[in-house]
């Protein structure tokens, strides 16, 4: 198992009239293997799965999976609020051909041990590869190192983490569980360079500016930081806009992509934030910099 690189989590997009949008959660996906993502992941808090029902995830998964047809790794995100509800999605997950998984916590409300706890029961349900998205500033409960080397020892099938958090948190966590464990960041690309400086086998951000965050990866694995260091120099502003929260990612973020793939208007699900004029024309200003996503120039 070597999974690395640039995984694109993917948004949820959705028609005027409230239902998912699969013409453009399709052309999201292929708009992200054109710019050569080294995977792809779904159902996170880029996918506002808060706000799908569990018929709408399973839609999303199969969506998803039938689009990129192999083409790449899926990597499907799990949340449920008990084991049976996990292992239900893992079902689904399976069934349509996701080739890792990642969990989240059932909710904020929940020891550090008992997490640890669920979390070995929901991996025992599968064979495929795991991660845990630990992300306590966005989930508000995650585990610590040693409770990640931990659930190493109980969980055979854990073999990837989800961190969300700063390069010197990750680093620590990298050093705690040694080669156990592929460790990815999120937080749309902020701090890149130093992420896989720290020992991160990628990222999973947004695909906002994923056709800039590939190359920057291919550069620093070949061992040319300076080009690494110089994209990422370009895209930082864009990544630092829309990384104000989780709420500014989802509201800004996702424009950012469809004005990228020609499309004008999105729709949002609320709760949501509404966008501002001003807000409304630094995402249009970061989309033109960016220009058209790879193979997206007819659609303009």
């Amino acid at each position: 198992m070597d999974y690395h690189g640039v995984y694109a989590i993917l948004y949820a997009f959705f028609t005027a009239s409230g239902q998912l949008d699969r013409g453009l959660m399709k052309q999201q996906v292929e708009a992200c293997l054109a710019s050569g993502a080294h995977g792809l992941a779904a159902l996170g808090l880029a996918t506002e799965v808060n706000k799908l029902s569990t018929t709408e995830r399973e839609q999303i998964m199969d969506w998803i999976c039938t689009d990129v047809a192999g083409r790449v790794p899926v990597a499907l995100t799990i949340a449920g609020a008990s084991v049976s509800e996990q292992t239900a999605l893992i079902r689904q997950a399976e069934a349509a051909g996701a080739s890792w998984l990642i969990l989240q916590p059932p909710g904020r409300d929940i020891s550090n041990p008992a997490l640890l706890d669920f979390f070995a029961e929901v991996m025992a349900s599968t064979r495929l590869p795991c991660a845990i998205q630990n992300a306590p500033a966005y989930l508000g409960v995650g585990l610590e190192a040693d409770e990640l080397h931990a659930l190493c020892q109980l969980a055979a099938n854990f073999k990837l983490l989800k961190g969300e958090g700063p390069a010197l948190e990750i680093q620590q966590q990298i050093e705690a569980v040694g080669s156990a464990l592929q460790v990815f960041n999120g937080r749309g690309g902020l701090e890149f360079p130093d992420n896989l400086r720290a020992g991160c086998a990628g990222l999973i951000p947004a695909p906002d500016a994923v056709d800039r965050l590939v190359p920057l990866y291919e550069a620093f694995r070949r061992g040319d930081e300076a080009d690494a260091e110089r994209i990422y120099a370009e895209v930082l502003p864009c990544i630092t806009f829309v990384m104000q929260s989780i709420a500014t990612l989802l509201c800004y973020g996702k424009r950012i992509v469809a004005w990228r793939l020609g499309v004008d208007t999105v729709y949002d699900r609320q709760p949501a934030l509404a966008p501002t004029p001003f807000g409304l024309e630094c995402a249009k200003r970061y989309a033109d910099q960016l220009g058209p996503f790879p193979g997206n120039l007819a659609m303009r």
